[in-house]
């Protein structure tokens, strides 16, 4: 059932077409994965669904050959090499819809299939059950200050009113220096006392800028 459908170094029109049609279907299975709770482009998943069938092509166009090591290393390379960095979940799609074209285009159709499965049944279960996706409640707060003002324990009793922790990230100063930009890492009690704890921040900065916001540095899967 796993073994290659392409005997030899000929490929039938039929293999061509059942390859072809494995690599066509897995690729738009990659694509949609891609989509599921995650920003895309649309060119980025044009592009991945059709990119089994390419790397396929290439793969049987040097079936037999002593290019084919060469082929492979260049299609790796292709993938490290991109014009455009992207996020590790698009990096590992591509790694992906890569090897599923490598599988393709040496007539194992069947592992294609059931290694595509496995890997989008894990990303799938890993998504759903919200693994490395942190507290719900973290937040990134960026408090503005002026420099008359030791920021040192300023808020202190305010972090332990309203969150289960706090950490201050960074300092940055703004403003010719006449400003200071406290940046903490805060995981709230509640979410719903969020305005009235942005209050009470206010009374202690001036009413200078205060900005709360979900970590810039999570990804969703």
């Amino acid at each position: 059932m796993l073994n290659s459908i392409i005997t030899g170094t000929e490929i039938t029109v039929s293999a061509f077409f059942i390859c072809t049609a494995v690599s066509l279907v897995l690729g738009l299975g990659a694509a949609v994965l891609s989509m599921y709770k995650s920003k895309y482009s649309r060119s980025f998943v044009v592009t991945l669904a059709a990119l089994p069938v390419m790397v396929q092509i290439i793969i049987m166009m040097v079936n037999g050959n002593i290019g084919a090591g060469v082929a492979v290393a260049g299609a790796f390379g292709l993938i490290r090499f991109r014009s455009a960095p992207g996020s590790a979940k698009e990096i590992g799609l591509v790694f992906l819809a890569t090897a599923i074209g490598l599988a393709t285009g040496m007539g194992y159709v069947a592992i294609a299939a059931v290694f595509f499965a496995i890997i989008a049944l894990f990303m799938l279960l890993l998504t759903a059950i919200g693994f490395g996706a942190g507290a719900a409640d973290e937040r990134e707060l960026k408090i503005t200050i002026p420099e008359n003002l030791d920021y040192d324990g300023l808020f202190d009793d305010l972090f332990e009113k309203y969150t289960r922790s706090a950490e201050l990230d960074r300092v940055k100063t703004s403003n010719m220096g006449t400003l200071y930009e406290l940046c903490y890492k805060v995981v709230l009690r509640d979410a719903r006392l969020t305005k009235a704890f942005l209050d009470d921040i206010r009374t202690r900065n001036g009413n200078l800028n205060i900005v709360c916001g979900k970590p810039a540095t999570k990804e969703t899967l």
